[in-house]
Parts: C-alpha cells; structure tokens; sequence
C-alpha cells in the first residue's frame, strides 16, 4: 500500500479521495433522499402503512445482505473494477425505481440500488485504504472527510428530497441519481487500479442465503403486528429467516474460499468494532425514519420544510466527524468516543420520545435531535476506523464488507422491530395525530434502549488501543 501511495502524485490522492467520498454520500443519500418523499410514494404507489417501510427496507437488505460479497469481489478482481461496475447497477436501478408505478417494481428497483451500493461500499473503503493506508496520520484524516460524506449524504438527501418532492415529483429523487453515476464512472480512471488477486471461487450460495435469511427475518417482524405473532405465517417466516442465517454461518466455517473467514474476528477488536456499527445503524435509522413521518404526518410540515427541518442534525454531525471525532481518537483512542457517543446518541432518543401531538419544531425536535447527532458523529468514526484497520491488508475488502454489513444489518432488523412497535402502538393511524405521536414515541423509546445496549456492550468488549 506504501507503494501505489508514493506512487501516485499527493493532489490527484486527494482527488481521488472526492471521489471515493462521492461514493459514501450517494450511498447514503439513497436512503435518505426517500424519506421526505414516503407520503407521496405511499399515496401514487399503494403502500399500506406497514409496508411503507419497505422501501428503505429493500434497498438496505440488498445493501447489507450483498456487502460481503462485493467486498470478496473486490479482494479477487480489484477494487476499482468493483467501483466501477457498481455505479453501473445503481444507475439501472435508480431508473428503475423512478419509473416503477406500482408496489413490486418499485421495490425491485431499490433492490438492484442497493445491489450497486453493495459493490461500491467495500471497493471505496478497499481504494481509500491503498491510497492512504501507509501514513497513519493521513489515513485518519481521510477516514474523517469519508466518514463525514455519510451526514453529507443524509443532509442532502432530506434536503433535496423535500425540494423535489415539492416542486417536482417523487421520482426524481431517484432520477437524481443518473449524472452522478454518469459522472463517477468517467472518473474512476484517476482511482489505483492496484493488484488483483486469481479468480479464485466466489461463494454465491452463501450470499443468497444471507440475503434472503435478512429478508425473510424483517418481513417477519414487519408482518407480526398485521398477522400476529402467534399466527403461523410469523413463526414460519422468523423461523426460515434465523435457518436461513445460520446455514450461512456454516458455510462460511466449511467452505474452502468463504465468504467472511469466520477466524477474521479473532483480530483484536474486529468484533467489538463492528457491534458498534449494527448498534449504531439499529438506533439511528428508525429514529430517522419516524421523525420525518412525524414532522410530515403530525406537525403538518410539508415536504420541502420538513427536509429543511433536518438540517441542524445533519450539518452537527459533519461538524463532529471532521472536528470533534479525529481529536477524541487521537487523545482517548477508540473505545471512550464509542461508548459516550452511543450514550449521547440513547439520550437525546429518550428526549425525542417526549414528543406531543400539538408540538413545535423548535421544542420537541431541534434540540433532543441535536444531541442524537453529537452522538452519532463522536461513535461513527471510531468504530468505523477501528473495523477496517484491524484485518490484514490484503483482506480490506473483507474488512470494509463486513463493517458495511453490520451497520445495514442492524438499520434493517432496527427499523423492522420499530415499525412492529410503532405499529402496536398507533402509528398506523392516519389522520390521528394523537395515536400517530404515542407510536413514534414508542419507536424512539425502543431505539434508545438500543443505543444504550450498545454503549454497555462496547464497555464490555472494547479493548485498549
């Protein structure tokens, strides 16, 4: 990694970081950008209030369940080839999704987006790492500017989704998407190409087993408050989800080029690291999700106000990955940002939990959100930095797969039990706002509990630097 690094000129490096950031914030700005537009998806589409989660849902399953295999991919053909190819699928899927004008096509079009970002992830984290991974003092640096591309991506998106969604249609939140991938695969070329290793085997079986194990196990808990849980259609699909995983994990301890070498989390604090990560994306996302709904569906915000109200969160949280989190790091190491980040991140959910029908903005919102987000940007980075500096270098792929997956995973199986509770409590109300706030209270509730889950675990499992 030293050489393709000397090798390479300092500002086209930094160039090429932009681009590799590029990745991380359209990555993330897929799963924001919706958010704003869900009512009026819901509406022209057909969604039921307990399905409407599914459109997050497929392109995160998608996403975390094909993560470790475009981080394989990435390991055996190159990491820039990957890249590339997965700008390809996320421009075909984002067609798709825009042009979908019923239930099943537009999942399906989130599907194959999130099918892309599953290839673009790992590459990007694999082509950051070749190009600074020889200077510890750059390599955080350049993990706080990628890092702080995810907050980017999610102001962007609710603020572009409310803009669209307003003054355009729906659809082109999705359409948005198609000069930017045009642009990013003309300038893959400025990227390392790097060494690639044999074509050695590639371990599709256990890709759809974890994929659909995912799958199968959020449509369970999705569907348990409609079917019941005692019904037997919960039973059989909870039941075929946590099968379907654990043939995954054994194929993984069998096979003979696997998808994750299980012993890969024997590296000091792999595992500790990437706990954080499904903690921090099971916490996070749900309270992203209800809060959009409550500023639209109880507060009466329209579409473009309410990406605008999300704003302050967002741009608090760039602030803190690029300022605030590199200085934690650097004087405490990783694990007390973690923890006080998770904790931070628990207390302004349970302040967001406070929220009333007849609410403001400027009370019940703003400020318990800003302290969700201070917390947010002091756990992100370390657990992210943590994760991918702990494997071997030529298992960056690997790593970066892995981490990604945790931090999906996590946002699917949270954002499904919270929409199970939410639900239980209300939220499908329409037209209620006071049932509506009592369910998005309850989500909020449950994801601080989440939060502080992960905090006690990383107290636990953390190691010193």
């Amino acid at each position: 990694m030293t050489t393709v690094q000397q090798s390479r000129p300092g500002t086209r490096r930094w160039w090429a970081l932009g681009l590799i950031s590029l990745a991380q914030f359209m990555v993330i700005m897929d799963t924001s950008i919706i958010g704003v537009a869900l009512p009026r998806m819901r509406d022209a589409l057909g969604f039921t209030p307990s399905t409407l989660s599914w459109v997050f849902n497929a392109y995160v399953i998608a996403f975390g369940g094909l993560l470790l295999l475009g981080g394989r991919l990435s390991d055996l053909f190159g990491a820039r080839r990957l890249f590339a190819a997965g700008w390809a699928v996320l421009l075909a899927g984002s067609v798709l999704a825009g042009a979908a004008g019923n239930v099943p096509v537009e999942l399906a079009g989130r599907i194959v987006q999130g099918a892309g970002a599953a290839l673009i992830a790992p590459s990007a984290l694999t082509l950051l790492m070749m190009l600074f991974g020889g200077n510890p003092k750059e390599l955080t640096k350049a993990l706080a500017l990628y890092g702080a591309a995810a907050p980017a991506g999610g102001t962007a998106g609710v603020f572009l989704g409310g803009l669209i969604t307003e003054y355009l249609s729906w659809p082109w939140v999705f359409y948005l998407n198609v000069p930017i991938a045009v642009l990013a695969l003309v300038a893959t070329r400025i990227l390392p190409g790097g060494a690639t290793g044999a074509r050695g085997a590639v371990d599709v079986f256990g890709a759809l087993t974890v994929t659909l194990g995912l799958g199968t196990l959020v449509y369970g808990i999705v569907r348990a408050p409609d079917a019941g849980w005692a019904a037997a259609e919960t039973w059989v699909a909870l039941g075929s989800g946590l099968v379907l995983l654990a043939v995954f994990v054994l194929r993984q301890a069998k096979a003979a080029a696997p998808l994750m070498r299980l012993s890969i989390f024997r590296a000091p604090r792999l595992g500790a690291a990437n706990l954080a990560q499904v903690f921090l994306g099971a916490a996070w996302i749900p309270m992203w999700f209800f809060l959009n709904l409550y500023l639209q569906q109880v507060l009466g915000f329209r579409a473009f106000p309410a990406g605008a109200a999300l704003l302050p969160m967002t741009a608090l949280i760039m602030l803190g990955m690029i300022a605030l989190a590199p200085r934690a790091i650097g004087r405490f190491g990783p694990k007390p940002p973690v923890v006080a980040g998770l904790i931070l991140l628990a207390a302004g959910l349970g302040w967001l939990s406070l929220v009333r029908a007849n609410g403001s903005f400027w009370v019940d919102v703003l400020p318990a959100s800003l302290v969700a987000a201070l917390g947010m940007s002091l756990a992100f980075i370390p657990s992210l930095s943590t994760a991918i500096s702990a494997a071997r270098p030529e298992e960056g792929g690997l790593a970066s797969g892995i981490v990604n997956t945790g931090y999906q995973v996590g946002s699917a199986l949270g954002l499904a039990v919270m929409t199970a509770l939410a639900a239980s409590a209300g939220a499908g109300a329409l037209g209620d706002p006071a049932a509506l706030t009592n369910g998005y209270s309850v989500a909020f509730i449950g994801s601080a509990v989440i939060a502080l889950a992960g905090a006690g675990l990383a107290v636990l499992t953390f190691r010193r630097q």
